[in-house]
């Protein structure tokens, strides 16, 4: 073990990269329970989605630390995850299990692209600004849901939305909003996760004392402790209906996050461990691309939202993880969850709306990279950045960014800041608003 990780060129420990292992897990463990709550408002099983992050989880984490051997975890993507329920299913009203098919088709795509690597052309046809609006889009959005599962922001006939009333709900999302917060800023680890545990014990007594309400209902439905895995959404996707031209949009806009998602998070925590090669790129950074296209076709397979390399890897970084080991560590403490389903089904909306909220807070950040000042720059990024949540779309955000962005070079007579790549994703894009 230490000669095939390597840990002695790496300056670790096995101990050193166990710790690490297990505080990346509990950065991390918080999806298993925010994954399920918004899949299944897709009409998904919760059990069946919480048995199949668990499964991405394992085998998705197992291969990035035994094959590609960096100190990364990989789970099913926040974004992602936003997009397959609320652009895709309740959206577009594709089918949950077309849905699926497409989370499958475009683990197909990003093989190919990591395999042949093409990935290095797209990366260098995006413009900057783009990709960090995209992120901070994203975050807005998965704020914006948090925010409505809370109630906390309601539709208003008036004003289009509005502050929702101080019902005994709302201040006890409100209490646990703070609290998380508070775990986070003073970097408790698994303080998100905490956070969930302190607001689902919070709102326990609200059906007691204030009788059923919808965002409180589970807590009345509590069924024991453990269960057998449910796997009923395995192999449930449906791969026929899922390449019909309307779909493309979809397995568009999941190949386009996924891709440069996990790009922008193994380039940010290469660069602040210092986990880079001789060339100044990811180590290994082919086959952990190639462990996040195996993680999105197995998402698709299992029953799950695409799966992409999680940042919150840097909470074990920072703890010493530099090997493979410390993501095969954390992959094994994902597997006792496969029977927990009956317990963490009890977990309420409300209690997972901060986990959310405060998503959203870390995606924003790159925002302070694009040059403001600049507007041919500025413009198309602010478009894709508030179009993203204003449209409940992804997808949109992506296009409208990307035509206005080549649109506004053009009439700035910049021609040659668009590659010929750039010009064939505007082309993609075009299609994807007729087609979607």
């Amino acid at each position: 073990m230490p000669d095939y990780f390597e840990l002695k060129k790496n300056g670790t420990t096995w101990q050193t990269e166990c710790i690490a292992g297990i505080s990346s897990f509990l950065a991390t463990a918080y999806i298993i329970v925010v994954n399920p709550g918004i899949l299944s408002q897709a009409g998904m099983p919760f059990s069946g989605v919480l048995s199949a992050t668990v499964l991405v989880c394992f085998f998705s984490s197992l291969m990035m630390g035994l094959y590609a051997r960096n100190p990364i975890l990989v789970a099913p993507g926040m974004g992602l995850n936003a997009f397959f329920t609320y652009s895709a299913v309740l959206g577009m009203n594709v089918p949950w299990e077309v849905a699926l098919g497409a989370v499958f088709w475009s683990g197909i795509v990003f093989l190919l692209l990591s395999a042949f690597n093409i990935r290095t052309y797209i990366i260098r046809a995006i413009p900057r600004p783009l990709r960090y609006a995209i992120a901070a889009g994203i975050g807005l959005f998965i704020t914006l849901i948090g925010l409505t599962n809370a109630k906390f922001i309601v539709p208003d006939p008036a004003t289009m939305t509005a502050m929702g009333p101080l019902t005994p709900t709302l201040l006890t999302f409100v209490a646990g909003l703070l609290v998380t917060s508070l775990l986070v800023t003073r970097q408790v680890k698994g303080g998100i996760l905490l956070g969930i545990i302190f607001t689902t014990l919070a709102a326990y007594p609200l059906g007691r004392w204030w009788g059923f309400e919808p965002n409180v209902g589970p807590l009345l439905t509590y069924q024991g402790l453990f269960a057998a895995p449910d796997f009923s959404l395995v192999f449930k996707l449906d791969l026929l209906n899922s390449i019909q031209l309307s779909v493309w949009p979809v397995i568009f806009a999941f190949v386009f996050t996924d891709l440069f998602d996990s790009l922008s998070t193994l380039v940010g925590l290469a660069e602040a461990a210092n986990l880079t090669d001789e060339n100044g790129e990811p180590r290994n950074v082919k086959r952990a691309l190639m462990t996040d296209a195996v993680a999105t076709t197995l998402a698709g397979l299992v029953g799950s939202s695409p799966g992409t390399a999680y940042v919150e890897s840097a909470v074990g970084i920072e703890a010493g993880g530099r090997t493979g080991l410390t993501a095969v560590v954390a992959a094994v403490l994902f597997l006792p969850f496969l029977f927990l389903a009956p317990l963490l089904s009890v977990i309420p909306p409300i209690a997972t709306a901060p986990a959310l909220v405060l998503v959203g807070a870390f995606m924003i950040r790159p925002v302070t990279r694009i040059n403001w000042l600049q507007l041919d720059d500025a413009i198309p990024a602010f478009l894709a950045m508030v179009l993203i949540p204003f449209t409940h779309s992804i997808t949109q955000g992506i296009i409208w960014g990307f035509l206005s962005f080549t649109a506004l070079k053009l009439a700035a007579g910049k021609k040659s800041e668009l590659s010929p790549a750039l010009l064939i994703i505007d082309l993609f894009c075009l299609l994807a608003l007729f087609l979607e």
